[in-house]
């Protein structure tokens, strides 16, 4: 049996445009990849050549310079319903989420909150949605005084526990991470509970990189489960494990930021293994788009371009690389929450045609392609695009 290695690599947040029923979300208009294009600052020659600039809706946003392209290219709609990273991610990986997870604008119902404060032993400030930078800056005094822990929430499915790690220890932020975990369940099945340890004093509060998300299983079986059972390594880089519980990886890297999402990669492409490496890069969503940094996205944009002049070469006869996202952060809007969008497909390999893809229906092509790929029977939703792409599939 031939041994094939598939790069999976997660733009976090690197949206390419509304979808139709982005005004339903309160996101019509909004085009990640096109406001951060037009900062002036993006050079994206390796992204560009595998047809970024080719796909729907980039006519005009970025430069091409009429090249025939390395891959193959083409765009991505979401059918799940939400815009959330365990949505987006799950359904990249076949399974598509009919109910979205549900949100709290107006803070989480008080009589859950008082049952997770007596559950742990400590006191709950805020339970408002709010920015993770300025939620500490606004109580984060207050938190240190009484040992408590600050929970609030966004626009997205989440249930975030910020605590200062000098009289909260991170294995405690932890402890009541799970906690909460354990008690969100359906109708409050929050699609993550995510620990924001900071540190450093007042006014000057930071977030440290100890963060850690608490994931909703997956409730039925993805594209990591089918590989995995059929013998086939999973390897998850970044929050890939935290996203789906653990639930089909053979191996996890919980490495942070892009940067050590990158080196990860590099590492996993000098080495022998069989099967999918799955990456997510959170800084482009982490730090630029919650933000509303268009600049900051595009430095980093430019960096992970850079870091795929030196992954393209590693390269094997048998691998496949395709590089997308999972939802858009337009750093451009007033709001500072994820928007629902297209995401861009980019396909290569030595094997690999480099024509266009359309605008495919559901992110689960990508899992039907990796299943067709290694040859592992797929049952989930999505129609893979291999025999559109590949001259020995």
């Amino acid at each position: 049996m031939i041994k094939r290695r598939t790069f999976l690599l997660v733009m976090d947040s690197v949206g390419v445009g509304a979808l139709p029923d982005a005004g339903a979300y309160g996101d019509e208009g909004s085009f990640t990849l096109r406001s951060v294009a037009q900062t002036g600052r993006l050079h994206l020659p390796h992204l560009c050549a595998l047809g970024l600039s080719r796909i729907p809706g980039m006519q005009g946003v970025l430069p091409d310079d009429g090249a025939q392209p390395r891959g193959a290219y083409g765009r991505m709609a979401e059918r799940s319903r939400g815009k959330d990273t365990a949505t987006g991610h799950w359904e990249l990986a076949g399974l598509v989420s009919d109910t979205a997870f549900p949100t709290y604008p107006d803070g989480f119902p008080p009589a859950l909150i008082q049952a997770f404060s007596e559950a742990v032993g400590r006191p709950v400030l805020c339970n408002r949605p709010y920015s993770g930078t300025e939620v500490i800056r606004d109580y984060g005094r207050e938190q240190m005084a009484c040992e408590g822990l600050i929970v609030y929430t966004s626009a997205d499915s989440v249930f975030q526990i910020a605590a200062h790690t000098d009289v909260v220890p991170l294995g405690e932020l932890y402890r009541c991470c799970m906690v909460a975990r354990e008690m969100l369940k359906p109708p409050h099945g929050v699609g993550r509970v995510i620990a924001r340890p900071f540190s450093g004093t007042y006014p000057d509060f930071v977030r440290t990189p100890d963060r850690r998300d608490f994931a909703l299983p997956p409730p039925s079986d993805t594209v990591n489960d089918l590989l995995s059972r059929a013998g086939r390594d999973v390897i998850g880089v970044g929050k890939i494990g935290d996203i789906f519980a653990q639930r089909g990886l053979t191996r996890s890297l919980p490495v942070h930021g892009n940067a050590d999402c990158c080196a990860a990669t590099l590492q996993m492409a000098g080495e022998d293994f069989d099967g999918l490496c799955f990456v997510n890069l959170v800084d482009f969503d982490m730090l630029y788009g919650h933000r509303n940094d268009a600049e900051g996205y595009a430095a980093a944009l430019n960096a992970f371009d850079d870091f795929l002049g030196g992954l393209l070469p590693m390269m094997r006869q048998d691998d496949l690389l395709i590089v997308t996202a999972d939802h858009g952060c337009d750093p451009a809007t007033p709001s500072t929450d994820h928007s629902r969008e297209y995401v861009p497909l980019l396909v290569y390999g030595q094997k690999i045609n480099a024509v266009p893809l359309g605008t495919r229906t559901t992110f689960a092509d990508v899992a039907a392609t990796v299943a067709a790929w290694h040859g592992v029977p797929y049952t989930l939703a999505g129609t893979s695009f291999l025999q559109e792409v590949c001259h020995d599939a």
